[in-house]
């Protein structure tokens, strides 16, 4: 096990502590009810992709070890919404939890053990001692081999009980739809829905309650079939080809299928569903960017095709992923939209910060802008930065509308064309980084959101947002740039959209904790809300004005190496907030470590580090067989500082756990 250093010094737990106790039936635990038992401490927050990423790694290794490991989820969340115990409840249910889940909305426990990014995982021994320290996602085959020599050694010693763990279910609130995430309006008057927790599409009457007919049976999985027998795995955006689109490929819809790493197909007539894009496998990394090899890729086809185009004659020179979509891994596909100005597919992929294309007719699958890190960096859109987009938009003038998530931000990607050449270029209306959010309306610059995962053009040209933890829906108007409320008091609407089949235009907007589409007018004057600004509140770490050395330390997984035979394989990409705390030391370069000097003019701020380490399978010390599995390592902290005289000038994180 090289993924974490088991040193003779021991280390004991903390307490868990906090608000309260989620599917335990009520039983407020501690460490001494888990004594005897493997636990791994899952700090996480129902916001992030790579935590919802790693609940799902964690499920094979709970189910093979169920009688000795007890997972803990512990919630330190980032949004104020997040910190609501109902919205925490039913984001449990939602994501299908099967273990306890600690409430620690104070971060209380999250201190305790040091955590300083989204996921961290701790492993504790039968006996309540740490053993790893682990950040990010992607370490399930290490832990499998950790829990496996923790099972040898206490079996040995005595001191592992087997037998069952404290998780007790929930009862389950949904009805006829369960967190319902997109919609899509059919030419029949009908609206077909991603019915995101049952794993299925519903096509629902004009009323959106009444079902007209299902294609999914309902069970989380992958298999393509008729309508009957497919499954899903919490399908997202919909989007609908145009007919002559749809007459050449044979099916009508395309779904986001996000759990499963997959474009679907739809062919409404017949309920058909087949996959038209993604292998299934989740894709940790970004191959843009890269003229001689993307570092880590999956397949030798990607880094091969590394330096083409996306966009036909594209100055970006975004990279094409290769002749076969079917044999890309994609990551979290949110939401999916047809681009006029394009002739194709716009994806959000959210799972690797990134906006990607797909042309249903050819085939041709390709990254249109992000370089996979994340944060919020307009421009050009091969250095464009994103954070977790969730929706997508067109408007009149061909422009993608993009709702950032994560940046609680609305993004707009612009495309122009000249001499054979498109470009893309990405700004931003709303939103102003990772750790600001709010409720305000008013002037662009000054307005905030939080979390939006959906947007929809009005026909008036302004953009209907689903301000998500906000449970709002707000408008933003490009010809005034200001922001007004259209509605709020909704349950985390996931997506809106316009309705204009009753004349009128109406929203209808997917009020996913509620479990419903609801119809809401527009109304002819918006309200004009300050609820405030905020910022992400987590302890800041005191530093000292000046030079400190900063440290990623980093240890490829048990069959790996470091992946040197292009040069350094490793990357730190160093900003802060605000721009003035860094004096030097900012920007991009290799190597995982660097000199910072922070400033004595500004009380503190934020400090935005991530790391990247590209490893391949192969043994230490030996060559890198041909056609080696390679891996991207990544990982993306926020760390507020704030500038003492007596602070450290030292700073050393984690991309893979060593204790």
């Amino acid at each position: 096990m090289t993924e974490t250093v088991r040193t003779g010094y021991r280390v004991r737990a903390s307490a868990l502590e906090g608000r309260n106790w989620l599917n335990t039936g009520g039983r407020q635990l501690g460490l001494e009810d888990l004594r005897g038992k493997i636990v791994l401490l899952d700090f996480w927050t129902f916001c992030c992709i790579n935590c919802l990423h790693v609940l799902d790694e964690l499920r094979p290794l709970e189910e093979k070890y169920s009688d000795v490991l007890v997972t803990v989820g512990v919630h330190s969340p980032k949004f104020e919404h997040e910190a609501d115990p109902v919205a925490l409840a039913a984001a449990v249910e939602r994501y299908e939890i099967r273990h306890p889940v600690l409430d620690d909305p104070e971060l209380i426990t999250w201190q305790a053990y040091a955590a300083r990014a989204w996921p961290t995982l701790v492993v504790l021994d039968p006996e309540g001692y740490i053993v790893a320290n682990l950040s990010g996602e992607g370490h399930a085959a290490g832990l499998e081999s950790l829990i496996s020599e923790l099972v040898e050694e206490h079996e040995a010693k005595g001191t592992l009980h087997r037998g069952n763990g404290p998780y007790v279910p929930a009862e389950p609130t949904a009805g006829n739809l369960r967190f319902p995430g997109k919609a899509v309006p059919l030419p029949g008057g009908t609206f077909l829905v991603a019915d995101t927790g049952h794993h299925r599409l519903v096509e629902l009457e004009d009323d959106l309650t009444t079902v007209r007919s299902v294609v999914g049976d309902g069970t989380k999985g992958w298999r393509d079939g008729d309508a009957g027998t497919a499954r899903f795995n919490e399908p997202q955006g919909l989007a609908v080809l145009p007919a002559a689109v749809a007459e050449q490929t044979g099916y009508d819809v395309v779904v986001a299928d996000t759990v499963n790493h997959r474009l679907r197909a739809v062919a409404l007539a017949s309920g058909t569903v087949t996959t038209v894009a993604g292998n299934g496998v989740q894709r940790l990394l970004d191959a843009g960017n890269q003229t001689k090899r993307a570092p880590g890729a999956d397949h030798p086809s990607e880094a091969a095709s590394a330096a083409g185009s996306d966009v036909p004659g594209s100055a970006s020179a975004q990279p094409a992923l290769g002749s076969d979509p079917l044999a890309v891994s994609l990551s979290s596909p949110w939401d999916v939209t047809w681009s006029t100005a394009l002739g194709r597919l716009v994806v959000a992929m959210a799972g690797t910060h990134q906006i990607f294309s797909f042309d249903p007719v050819t085939g041709a699958l390709g990254i249109l802008a992000g370089t996979g890190l994340e944060g919020l960096l307009d421009g050009d859109g091969a250095e464009a930065w994103f954070a977790q987009s969730s929706g997508l938009a067109e408007d009149a003038d061909g422009n993608i509308w993009v709702a950032d998530s994560e940046t609680s931000a609305v993004r707009r990607l612009a495309f122009s064309t000249a001499d054979g050449t498109t470009r893309v270029s990405v700004s931003t209306a709303v939103g102003a980084g990772l750790f600001d959010f709010g409720f305000r309306d008013g002037p662009a610059g000054e307005a905030r959101l939080q979390h939006p995962l959906g947007v929809a053009v009005l026909p008036d040209g302004s953009v209907a947002i689903a301000d998500t933890y906000n449970g709002a829906v707000r408008r933003y108007d490009p010809a005034t740039e200001t922001v007004s409320t259209l509605a709020r008091g909704l349950s985390e609407p996931s997506g809106v959209l316009v309705d204009t089949t009753a004349g009128e235009p109406l929203l209808i907007v997917m009020e996913a904790n509620k479990h419903e589409l609801v119809r809401l007018p527009i109304p002819k004057e918006a309200q004009s809300v300050d609820e405030g600004a905020r910022q992400t509140q987590r302890p800041a770490s005191p530093m000292a004005a000046g030079t400190v050395a900063l440290s990623v330390r980093f240890a490829a997984p048990k069959g790996q190496k470091l992946d040197d035979r292009w040069g350094d394989p490793t990357q730190l990409k160093i900003s802060s907030s605000p721009e003035e705390l860094l004096v030097s030391g900012g920007g991009t370069s290799t190597g995982l470590t660097r000199e910072l000097v922070l400033s004595d003019s500004v009380s503190g701020g934020v400090l935005h580090i991530t790391a990247r380490a590209a490893a391949c399978d192969g043994a230490p010390g030996g060559e890198i067989p041909d056609h080696a599995a390679c891996h991207l390592y990544q990982q993306d902290w926020g760390i507020p500082v704030t500038i003492d005289a007596a602070g450290d000038t030292e700073l050393t994180l984690d991309l893979r756990g060593l204790d």
